[in-house]
């Protein structure tokens, strides 16, 4: 589900254009084990990979829970995950800490009612326009719920109250953000700037510092659009 929804889908790869770069599985656990990441990062990062985020929800109820889990199922799609970024449990575990980015719409109650009754609009909005429960509809209805609610298209009594757009926007923002705020989606689009302890000094375009793992296939690190030999996952610590 993307915010455009109604554009057609992009080919996986264009003919004569290199796929974006990634970096070799493993690339990230490697740098975390090295001093060239920070204490303080390095607990942030493998809190994040290894998912210590105690029970799977402790400010939404289980069926709001439920409903948010297929919410981000359909924003960003994991389907080559056999382990997906749990992106409903970080979103749960971000109310129950009670932090926030330090503002919000006036038309927007709090971010833990936002969340408790724009999902129960969400399933309010299913069952009107489908018969059944946000869950327990296929991909394509439920790309159709959101697009709904995106649009303020959506019915049900909630939306009366709560602007569906105002909603959708906060909800897929922060998605995005505990996505690729995860060391494995960092990974996937070839980011290793956590690894600061030492600072950047090769900051110019196309630019690597020596310890930087390569990254695999083209993009911005391979202007020519050459494909490189993928770096070995333990290349960092070797200082290569």
């Amino acid at each position: 589900m993307r915010r455009h929804a109604d554009e057609p889908d992009p080919p996986v790869s264009t003919p004569g254009r290199p796929d974006p770069p990634s970096y070799p599985e493993g690339t990230v656990r490697a740098l975390l084990a090295t001093d060239l990441v920070t204490p303080q990062t390095r607990a942030v990062l493998l809190a994040r990979l290894e998912g210590s985020r105690g029970p799977d929800h402790r400010v939404l109820d289980g069926a709001a829970f439920a409903t948010l889990r297929a919410v981000c199922a359909r924003l960003i799609p994991q389907p080559d995950r056999s382990d997906p970024v749990d992106l409903a449990g970080a979103v749960d575990d971000r109310l129950a800490r009670g932090e926030g980015n330090g503002w919000r719409y006036a038309v927007m109650p709090p971010d833990a009612e936002a969340y408790r009754r724009g999902l129960l609009g969400v399933d309010e909005s299913a069952r009107a326009m489908f018969g059944a429960a946000f869950v327990l509809l296929d991909e394509g209805s439920q790309d159709a719920v959101l697009r709904a609610v995106q649009r303020r298209e959506a019915v049900g009594a909630v939306w009366q109250a709560l602007p569906a757009d105002r909603f959708f926007e906060e909800l897929l923002a922060e998605v995005a953000e505990c996505y690729y705020s995860h060391p494995l989606a960092q990974e996937e689009i070839g980011y290793v700037g956590f690894a600061d302890a030492r600072g950047w000094q090769a900051v110019g375009l196309n630019q690597l510092a020596p310890h930087e793992p390569r990254a695999m296939g083209g993009g911005a690190h391979n202007p020519e659009g050459t494909h490189r030999q993928a770096a070995r996952p333990d290349a960092a610590t070797r200082g290569t």
